[in-house]
């Protein structure tokens, strides 16, 4: 068994459980210039439910010529579906439109997320839709997931620093989050896109929502490690009683729209420092270390992960 650090001095007012919510599959594997077989795809997917993660994000509806990785989205769930059964069904997937909905509940999807935008810019290069209008295009595809009985959940990206904007304002990231959420979205994940926040940061926009009316039960966070300041993120949501922490196995990822955005959180970083805070997470971390070491070799590079790096020899 991986020897993993023991709590002594347990910070008091911690949340005793957090649920990590994986997108390896979907975010992790978005980014990659070949294309992985889907075959493989299935395989990470089992293999991460198998080590315990409560949520896995399979894949996402989003037109080939966007995504060309995520083209099979289809043919990966027929597949999970064959092996998993009706398990398959309460996997997450990414629908950026209505015809990406449809796509979802043909195949009997009960989980489905809506990804927008905090700022102008990215919400024209992603969407190509404005700020304004991204919710416009939003509403139908909330409204009618929920109405078939699916749960939607709504990312937003560049809640902390836009590369062609900049920092971006707290109240604009609160208000454009509100938005998200009145739409008819049950959780709310904050993403730093590009890596840039900082634990005061964190801080700061979290409080904000609390002022919101918004609070850490609606709230998730989704950080990407540029800077490598991640882990000490995900230290300060914790804090504030956060949750719910997105995280890729292996630190695979970045995003397609957006070039300086690098790797996410790795989940097994996530894991080894809740060890260590004494907060449960369910994961198996020594399979899970398994199992992003058998997809560096599917993708044929080390994963950046430093805890897979430290256990597995071939990480």
């Amino acid at each position: 068994m991986t020897e993993t650090p023991d709590a002594p001095g347990r910070e008091p007012d911690l949340p005793a459980r957090v649920t990590i919510y994986e997108v390896g599959p979907r975010d992790g594997l978005q980014n990659e210039s070949g294309l992985v077989p889907t075959a493989a795809k299935a395989e990470f997917v089992r293999r991460l439910l198998a080590a315990g993660l409560p949520v896995v994000e399979a894949t996402s509806f989003v037109h080939p010529r966007w995504v060309p990785q995520l083209a099979d989205a289809g043919e990966l769930l027929d597949l999970l579906a064959a092996d998993l059964g009706d398990t398959a069904r309460e996997l997450p997937v990414l629908v950026p439109n209505e015809r990406g909905l449809d796509r979802a509940l043909e195949r009997g999807c009960r989980h489905v997320a809506v990804f927008g935008s905090a700022t102008e810019t990215f919400a024209q290069r992603n969407l190509n839709r404005s700020f304004e209008e991204q919710f416009a295009m939003f509403e139908p595809t909330v409204r009618r997931a929920r109405d078939a009985g699916a749960d939607v959940r709504a990312y937003l990206s560049m809640c902390f620093g836009d590369p062609w904007e900049g920092p971006v304002p707290i109240d604009q990231v609160v208000a454009a989050g509100r938005r998200m959420l009145d739409l008819g979205a049950s959780q709310l994940s904050l993403g730093d896109t590009i890596g840039v926040g900082t634990a005061g940061h964190v801080r700061a926009l979290l409080a904000a929502f609390d002022d919101a009316g918004l609070g850490s039960d609606v709230l998730a966070v989704h950080f990407h490690d540029t800077y490598g300041q991640a882990l000490a993120n995900a230290h300060a949501a914790l804090q504030h009683g956060i949750t719910t922490f997105d995280a890729s196995a292996g630190g695979l990822g970045g995003c397609p729209y957006a070039e300086s955005a690098t790797g996410n959180l790795a989940t097994e970083d996530l894991v080894w420092l809740l060890r260590g805070l004494g907060v449960e997470t369910g994961v198996d971390l020594d399979a899970l270390v398994a199992t992003s070491t058998w997809m560096a070799g599917v993708l044929g590079r080390p994963s950046p992960s430093r805890v897979v790096q430290a256990l597995s020899p071939a990480g």
